[in-house]
């Protein structure tokens, strides 16, 4: 049934206490959100087009007495599911209402709610206690000022998707969108008996079992209907298939096959159903025809192997384009790629002919990629590729006219000029794919004798440090211009492309001033770090040349679109700056430069942007100082509500007008909050060592000289933690970190910290970012709970960066009241570590004991 016919009526869902809590987090919540947009444009093209099949909720009569007309039931299974339908339709409610009201009131008592009934039975979903307030609270719109938990983050996340899906020149996408969930949705809806104990079937259904993929389920069916000629096929044909490539590599081929000939809607959890309905025409018991399709699929086998392992194949020039989209993760490519080796496998093309054509999708990614175009409808491009691009030769010239086509968004060398020059490139894609960028322009360099990449171990490095020192504050001060300072001349450059490079040596480079960075550069074997020691200082005038220089190889190394065919849009892209604000939870505020930071842009624009357009949390865009802007205004007619007042009824603390530093969200914490990856990952330790030994003592040197009055509160700290059963590591960057570590006894938990300490920068990191990610405190109560035992030191950390890392200055330790304080949190936290791993352990261990019993 669809989602629609499972809801309807008088019914109420509710979750039995047995279950745990709502969980679904990013992941799942951006997998769901996929199918829904691409089940989206499926149905648009087709109404008639298969519902999407998002699994089965199994449902049982309550034992409890209710209300007459109100069907109550027990959700047994599915709730994870259910529960984010509805979470995805109250976001939706929520967006549609700043345009047209009627909607978001028919969509709240359609799906979310049952208008006649008061109370608990008013919702027709009703979660476990543990998630009841929260989920209330947002189906009812109660302003509660900012809550915490899985259920406001998978709201937040819906809210922050629709703005991203949102066109504004399409009137129907959101519509589109509502019918995909009510009824594009296919659950399967399986009740229970009143006599049977629900709970034994909870537990059966969640015992987990290998399932056949769908590549096993094709090649049973195929063989099924080979049944004489099935042996030597499977043998001489399949095998190798499959002993070539790996399961999931398998699938990926079995797709390939769909969307090359002509399929480009179908999804890989979908490809058996569409593989089987096509070779549903070939008649029964015409064997050969069912051999010609395996054959085929061994052909294109071949095509796959070069993809993902270019050393197989044999023409150089094929060799090193494969490379290089192997390099950069080029995946939504592969139908195109595919496609042109298919032509050259037929005839119908040369290899030099086909090695252009992988130059200008090389060229497609990386300028869009450079430019920030969304990536969101590459999909879409690649996928109906083969059938648009044909098969007459010569292939590269129709490649290139292809991909330069209206909404294609294949950057001009002037919007590449512009970029490189002003986007924060560090923030820009995925991380492999920023270090191949740098790469290729290091090779533009044509040196005598290149490095081999393959084997160095370079990361990104920033020439002007992320983190200032004195000395490149007072070196910045004098290149100010039309900035509101050094610090905000430092967000707009910092991150762009001409401030980076690539090196072995971040660990001694750290922020160290420019002239020791210079000497490092110069015993580089890297021709742009010999570039930049060369020159004699390095600020924004060397870092904005450097940047038109890079630009021009970048020109030389990517081809242009086709000239007179590119779709530039007018104006500059906001996308990104509408999501970003979107993201910004309640209680908590941004500046117009942190935006600008993050989009690449300066702080004016970002304002005249926000004043002339709607855009979801506007008003949470406050001043560099923590105030409302002057030039506010509501972008909705006949609005005239206080901002600040709303902005206090969220949870943020105004103080003589100005709003709390401690609320504020940089550029980095958005960019976190959006998923942008930065260059390096979140801060590891090395080797567990104690505070003797040469890391221990590194560090101890490094705190002294920089905060030599911090060295007593960090050791008696770092004692108390040791006598709770903690650990200490550090870091191998040249500021020496300590992390304060927990080793479980199990092998197959992962250790945590709390706390990483910078001894020259003199910060303390909470890292609810690190610990959201491994047990125990990827539950967020429990770091929610160790966050306000963190602020009895007198810190004011908000329950919106609970999933970022904030920090505090090791100044504080020195105060005895506020050290003891974060050393009882210390201790609460490696307290219920322990003591829940230990709880989990028996649990497993009565759980392997029942089902041997069993």
């Amino acid at each position: 049934m669809s989602f629609l016919d499972l809801v309807q009526g008088e019914k109420q869902f509710q979750v039995p206490l047995y279950q745990r809590p709502y969980s679904w987090v990013e992941p799942q919540l951006a997998r769901l959100w996929r199918d829904i947009v691409e089940q989206s444009s499926a149905m648009a093209v087709s109404s008639a087009h298969p519902r999407h099949f998002i699994g089965s909720v199994v449902i049982a009569p309550s034992p409890a007495l209710h209300a007459a007309g109100v069907q109550r039931w027990l959700v047994v299974d599915g709730q994870q599911r259910l529960t984010t339908l509805m979470l995805a339709l109250a976001a939706l409610r929520d967006h549609v209402e700043q345009t047209d009201n009627r909607d978001a009131d028919r969509i709240h008592r359609q799906y979310l709610v049952n208008e006649f009934r008061q109370g608990d039975e008013h919702l027709r979903l009703l979660p476990t206690q543990a998630d009841r307030d929260s989920y209330r609270a947002l189906m009812l719109k109660h302003s509660t000022g900012e809550r915490i938990g899985n259920i406001s983050e998978a709201y937040r996340y819906f809210r922050a998707a629709l703005v991203a899906t949102d066109d504004p020149d399409d009137d129907e996408d959101l519509t589109r969108i509502e019918n995909t969930i009510r009824a594009g949705l296919s659950i399967v809806e399986i009740t229970a008996e009143p006599g049977d104990n629900v709970y034994r079937i909870f537990e059966s259904l969640n015992n987990t079992g290998m399932k056949l993929s769908q590549a096993d389920l094709l090649r049973n069916y195929l063989f099924m209907r080979l049944p004489k000629r099935g042996e030597d096929v499977y043998r001489d044909v399949w095998l190798p298939i499959q002993e070539a490539l790996t399961g999931s590599q398998l699938e990926l081929l079995v797709w390939l096959d769909l969307v090359i000939r002509g399929d480009v809607r179908v999804k890989q959890s979908e490809i058996y159903r569409a593989q089987q309905e096509r070779l549903e025409g070939i008649d029964d018991g015409d064997e050969a025809a069912i051999e010609a399709e395996i054959a085929e699929l061994a052909r294109r086998s071949r095509h796959l192997e070069r993809i993902l392992d270019p050393a197989k194949e044999p023409d150089y020039q094929l060799s090193v384009g494969l490379r290089r989209l192997r390099a950069w993760g080029a995946a939504t490519a592969y139908p195109l790629v595919m496609h042109l080796l298919d032509l050259l496998d037929r005839g119908v093309t040369d290899a030099t002919d086909v090695a252009e054509a992988l130059a200008y999708i090389e060229s497609f990614l990386a300028r869009r990629m450079i430019c920030q175009v969304p990536t969101n409808n590459l999909n879409r491009v690649f996928n109906a590729s083969p059938s648009a691009v044909g098969d007459t030769g010569p292939i590269a010239p129709v490649v290139r006219r292809y991909l330069s086509g209206r909404r294609r968004y294949w950057p001009s060398d002037a919007e590449l000029r512009n970029s490189v020059r002003n986007r924060p490139f560090y923030w820009t894609g995925r991380g492999p794919q920023r270090a191949y960028v740098l790469r290729r322009l290091e090779e533009s360099y044509q040196a005598a004798e290149p490095v081999d990449f393959d084997r160095a171990k370079l990361t990104i490095e920033h020439v002007l440090p992320q983190t200032l020192t004195q000395e490149w504050i007072d070196l910045l001060a004098a290149e100010v211009t039309d900035e509101g300072g050094p610090k905000q001349l430092h967000e707009l450059i910092v991150h762009t492309l001409g401030n980076l490079t690539l090196t072995a040596e971040n660990a001694k480079l750290s922020n160290s001033p420019f002239q020791r960075k210079q000497d490092i550069y110069q015993s580089s074997a890297l021709r742009m770090n010999r570039e930049i020691a060369d020159s004699p200082t390095w600020g924004k005038a060397q870092i904005l040349a450097r940047s038109d220089g890079l630009a021009e190889r970048a020109l030389r190394i990517w081809p242009s679109p086709t000239d007179g065919v590119t779709d530039e849009s007018e104006g500059r892209d906001w996308s990104l700056l509408r999501r970003a604000c979107a993201a910004i939870p309640p209680g908590t505020w941004t500046t117009y430069g942190d935006l600008a930071e993050l989009v690449g842009s300066h702080p004016v624009p970002v304002g005249v942007h926000l004043a002339t357009h709607p855009v979801l949390n506007a008003w949470r865009v406050l001043t560099v100082d923590g105030r409302i802007s002057p030039g506010f205004r509501w972008e909705t007619e006949g609005r005239t509500d206080d901002p600040q007042q709303l902005l206090e009824s969220e949870g943020l603390t105004f103080v003589s007008g100005r709003a709390a530093p401690a609320q504020r969200l940089t550029g980095t914490d958005l960019a976190a909050l959006l998923g942008m990856e930065a260059s390096e990952p979140l801060p590891r330790p090395d080797a567990k060592v104690d505070l003797d030994s040469e890391a221990g003592q590194r560090f101890l040197a490094q705190l002294t000289e920089a905060h030599p009055h911090a060295v007593d509160g960090v050791q008696d700290l770092l004692s108390a933690w040791r006598a709770s059963g903690g650990e200490l590591s550090y870091g191998s960057a040249a500021e020496t970190s300590c992390f304060l570590t927990l080793e479980p006894a199990r092998y197959d938990i992962q250790s945590t910290w709390p706390l990483v300490l910078y001894p020259q920068t003199g910060v303390a990191e909470v890292v609810f970012q690190h610990m959201r990610r491994r047990p125990v405190f990827d539950d967020v109560a429990l770091r929610d709970e160790f966050r306000q035992r963190i602020e009895h030191a007198g810190l004011e950390i908000p329950q919106a960066k609970l999933n970022l890392r904030p920090s505090f200055s090791l100044d504080l330790l020195t105060d005895p009241q506020r050290r003891s304080a974060i050393t009882s949190a210390l201790e609460w936290f490696a307290m219920v570590f322990q003591a829940r791993l230990a709880q989990a352990e028996r649990d497993s261990a009565a759980t392997m004991f029942n089902d041997s019993e069993s």
